[in-house]
């Protein structure tokens, strides 16, 4: 009997408690002897039918618990919030801080000595991790993977990418609705989470560049076998995990922070990426601030040719070597003194396995697709804590911009304006959206990336700046400014910018400035009136109440940092 697990507190007991513990296990047919000093290792499945991209996940369990076995280990699989952006209203960044609660009440909870936590659609991956990191128990990421690639007609389509171009060409007579259903089977032809470089497949990238998976795992495709072999043999490593006691909190370190900032930008990853690591690092205890993510980031060029600021899709990433290669052509630049699931380094995780098979999907270092690639983040007036800018999203000749506030007041005046042949409107304008971030929606939903006017798209017009306190799909493109803070319905100056209101973005000169006075604001912010809550009674209310700002992640206050393992006290 290993008196050391955490799980003999429950099942190695001799007592009443530990009859009960042991005996209503039993009745799934588990052995004595799985009792008897195994470490058990539970299984957070994400797994649900309303989460598309998860869907398989009943199949990678399975495969895990394989692993697990083989290694001398306890499986024990459990359920938690599954979330998924695609069906899931009103959206569902809303309900990553309980699906974190979830997480990691679950596993402080039960018997756990090691925990692998299944993951796909966007905020599976981060609110898993956030949960998990906030108990401190060894931790293995198993990526659902994404996508086989779109085909359609000939060529190849993107999840979410190719949403935003159908939506155009159905605008403009481009496309029948007919052809639009076809191209929806085209699309999503396989099990998998978006094989763009999505918020899916940037969180994937994150677990990996963050040493959480095992190495090479971001960019398999969920259809390809070697994603089965992948978890069984994450099965097998979270076992040796918790007999070296190798805890994520020894993973999850500022130098590893660092690591996946500059990973991020090198493969072009999601916005959306600022905000999770954020939460992540405010649950470990790694300071980290808006501002890190530029100093670090910023420079870093774009070395993945994928979309949405490329042509390929994942399924060709991983063909031309996946991560791996990434991380050789960061060598020189990322810290060396970091440890992953392995126990190593990247450096020697990748030894051996570096070699890039197709160099138009996967650049070099020197020859890159965009020299400076990575998130930028924007202040001023309009942005007092910050806003970011994804530059390898965007276009560079709207870099900076000087136009004239187009305002919407929220979503619905949005939806039911956009396209009046009367909205007062050109390309040289600004598109303003507030009250869409965390408080104002509530839940900070994926809308920043508002579709241009109808009538200017005729006109041949591709892309204009918008603004909003809201995100957007790691799948979508354009000069789009997100995230800004303090946001709109709290009071940020967002909040006071009106129609013909003169805005200047200057992306090189990290400036978001609305052209009008202290004065001027002063008396606006005099006259407005607060929106009243969204919400009086539930999650969502205790939500608006407690949710921190987007330059802190839009966690909740009362979430940060960690409870730890420990449970005093015996439910019986």
């Amino acid at each position: 009997m290993n008196t050391e697990l955490r799980s003999h507190g429950w099942f190695g007991r001799k007592d009443k408690d530990g009859i009960i513990y042991r005996s209503w296990m039993k009745n799934q047919g588990m052995p004595n002897d799985w009792f008897d000093g195994r470490p058990v290792i539970g299984i957070c499945n994400t797994f649900s039918e309303l989460t598309p991209c998860n869907a398989h996940f009943r199949d990678h369990a399975e495969m895990v618990k394989r692993g697990v076995i083989e290694a001398g280990g306890f499986p024990v699989e459990f359920p938690i919030m599954s979330l998924g952006e695609t069906l899931l209203k009103p959206t569902a960044m809303l309900f990553r801080n309980l699906a974190s609660m979830d997480a990691e009440e679950s596993i402080r909870g039960n018997p756990i000595d090691g925990v692998v936590l299944l993951t796909g659609c966007d905020k599976t991956t981060p609110s898993t991790v956030m949960g998990a990191a906030s108990v401190g128990l060894p931790t293995i990421v198993v990526p659902g993977g994404p996508m086989l690639n779109g085909k359609y007609r000939g060529q190849d389509i993107g999840s979410g990418t190719h949403v935003w171009k159908f939506d155009e060409d159905m605008k403009l007579g481009k496309m029948s609705q007919e052809d639009c259903e076809f191209a929806e089977s085209c699309m999503s032809r396989s099990i998998g989470h978006c094989m763009t470089m999505g918020t899916a497949s940037t969180m994937a990238c994150m677990v990996e560049s963050l040493g959480l998976t095992l190495s090479g795992a971001a960019a398999i495709p969920a259809a390809d076998s070697r994603k089965k072999q992948m978890a069984q043999l994450s099965g097998r490593r979270i076992v040796e995990m918790v007999k070296e006691n190798l805890t994520i909190d020894k993973i999850l370190t500022r130098e590893a922070f660092e690591n996946a900032i500059k990973v991020n930008a090198a493969v072009g990853g999601s916005s959306n990426f600022i905000i999770h690591l954020c939460a992540i690092a405010g649950r470990i205890g790694v300071e980290l601030n808006l501002e890190d993510f530029d100093a670090i980031g910023s420079k870093i060029p774009l070395l993945l040719n994928l979309m949405p600021s490329g042509k390929y899709l994942m399924e060709d990433f991983y063909y031309a070597g996946g991560l791996p290669v990434i991380l050789n052509e960061l060598k020189d630049h990322l810290h060396k003194n970091v440890v992953t699931v392995t126990g190593k380094n990247h450096h020697e995780n990748i030894s051996g396995n570096t070699t890039c098979y197709n160099a138009d999907v996967i650049t070099t270092y020197d020859n890159p697709i965009i020299e400076e690639a990575g998130c930028v983040v924007v202040k001023g007036n309009l942005a007092l804590n910050g806003a970011v800018i994804k530059p390898s999203a965007a276009s560079p000749a709207l870099m900076k911009h000087r136009g004239r506030a187009v305002v919407f007041n929220s979503i619905e005046d949005y939806h039911e304006r956009i396209d009046s042949p009367d909205l007062d409107i050109d390309e040289t304008c600004v598109m303003v959206l507030k009250y869409v971030g965390p408080v104002g929606y509530p839940g900070m939903p994926e809308v920043g990336n508002m579709a241009l006017p109808k009538k200017l798209l005729e006109k041949g017009v591709t892309d204009m700046v918008r603004i909003s306190d809201g995100r957007m799909s790691g799948t979508a493109y354009g000069t789009v400014v997100l995230h800004v803070s303090p946001e709109s319905a709290i009071g940020g100056n967002l909040a006071l910018v009106e129609n013909g209101d003169m805005i200047e973005l200057d992306v090189p000169g990290r400036k978001l400035h609305l052209d009008v006075s202290d004065e001027e604001l002063a008396k606006r912010r005099n006259n407005w009136q607060q929106p009243a809550p969204a919400a009086t009674r539930g999650y969502v209310s205790l939500y608006i109440k407690h949710v921190m700002g987007a330059d802190k992640g839009a966690d909740m206050d009362f979430l940060l940092g960690s409870s730890g393992s420990t449970v005093t006290r015996d439910s019986h």
